[in-house]
């Protein structure tokens, strides 16, 4: 159980240095800890960081396509969209506009 905590806590610190405005995905994630095939997993540690004694800003984690697929996890349906249209990142019918450009890969941000 300590080696899964010690994952979720990795991910965690990738998160929080997701710049405001900007979004990433599971499996950008799981890459950059190099663990590619652990998407599911950074999806698992998302949701357990509402449980986190520090505010990690899961909301900016998304799927591959830029979908809200997280949103469940927020308490309410529109929380998480909320969350993000508060960043300026406009969201139609689950997805988020421009996906690509607001796309901030750790592989490539962070050395």
């Amino acid at each position: 159980m300590e080696k899964k905590n010690d994952f979720f806590e990795q991910v965690w610190e990738v998160v929080k240095l997701i710049p405001y405005s900007r979004v990433t995905s599971y499996g950008a994630i799981a890459r950059y800890l190099g663990t590619a095939g652990a998407a599911r997993t950074v999806g698992y540690a998302m949701n357990a960081s509402h449980r986190s004694a520090t505010q990690i800003p899961a909301h900016r984690v998304l799927n591959r396509n830029g979908m809200l697929t997280g949103k469940h996890h927020f308490g309410t349906d529109r929380l998480m969209q909320q969350l993000l249209e508060s960043e300026s990142i406009v969201v139609e019918n689950d997805i988020v506009v421009n996906f690509d450009q607001l796309f901030w890969d750790p592989n490539k941000e962070l050395f």
